[in-house]
Parts: structure tokens; C-alpha cells; sequence
């Protein structure tokens, strides 16, 4: 049994279903890519899409709304992730890690990614709200 001054990376993991599609996100915080002395704060985060529907969907395009700790907002659409337009089969996943620089030490993100079926339908499955979160950001109660 681990005492209470042990430190385990704790790895949150975030999750969100549309239209049988399941996104789910496991950020991380890289001190050794950060520099807070320059405010600059850097993670990771992995994404794993998984179509638990009965239809073949493609992933089109993503949007991202990226929002520091002093609530600056930046905004990030374009095709694809990592490159790639997967397409999913029923039961089929699509796993990628990407990363975010910060200027703050906490934020969060928050997306959209465009979808589109064999048939040519166009829908969007939302990319859960997760936090972006560092030994560096001061703790409050809300």
C-alpha cells in the first residue's frame, strides 16, 4: 500500500459519446518539454476514437478551442488529425497523441471532430471538455 507523500502520475481520462461514436482523451503534463521560467507549459494528450455504431464513419476535419488560464481563447480547425483522415469500421479504433503549449500553467480544451459516413452524411462528434493541468498551477476551490 502506498503512503500519502508517494507520487503516482495520476492520468485522467475524459469521454464522450455522439451519435455511437466514442471519443475519449488522457491528457498528460511534460515538464521536461515546459519551461515555466519562459512560461511555457507543454502536454500531451492521447485520443482514442472508437465507432461503436453499425455504420463506417470517416474522420474529416477537427476543431479545437484551446483556453489558457487567463481565459485567452485560440481556436484550431483543419482536416484530419496527425495527417490522417481514419475511417472506422463498426468496432474499429483510432488511437494518436498530439500535444499543446500553454503560456499558463492550467487550461483546458475542449473540440469537435467532422465526420462523415459511407452514405455521405456529414456529423459532428464532440471531443470532451479535459483539463490541462501542472504541479505549477495554484490550486483554488471553485
Amino acid at each position: 500500500m502506498a503512503d500519502a507523500d508517494s507520487k503516482v502520475e495520476e492520468r485522467p481520462m475524459y469521454r464522450a459519446i455522439t451519435r455511437q461514436v466514442e471519443v475519449t482523451v488522457r491528457p498528460r503534463f511534460l515538464p521536461e518539454r515546459s519551461s515555466p521560467a519562459d512560461n511555457y507549459y507543454f502536454w500531451a494528450y492521447t485520443i482514442d476514437i472508437t465507432n461503436r455504431g453499425t455504420e463506417t464513419v470517416q474522420l474529416k476535419t477537427r476543431h479545437w478551442r484551446i483556453t489558457d488560464a487567463h481565459g485567452r481563447l485560440q481556436e484550431v480547425k483543419g482536416a484530419g488529425v496527425v495527417g490522417e483522415q481514419p475511417v472506422l469500421k463498426p468496432g474499429e479504433s483510432f488511437e494518436y497523441t498530439s500535444g499543446v503549449p500553454l503560456p499558463t500553467p492550467s487550461g483546458f480544451m475542449v473540440g469537435s471532430y467532422g465526420m462523415v459516413t459511407e452514405k455521405g452524411e456529414h456529423f459532428d462528434i464532440d471531443i470532451p471538455a479535459f483539463s490541462l493541468d501542472s504541479s505549477y498551477a495554484g490550486r483554488t476551490i471553485n
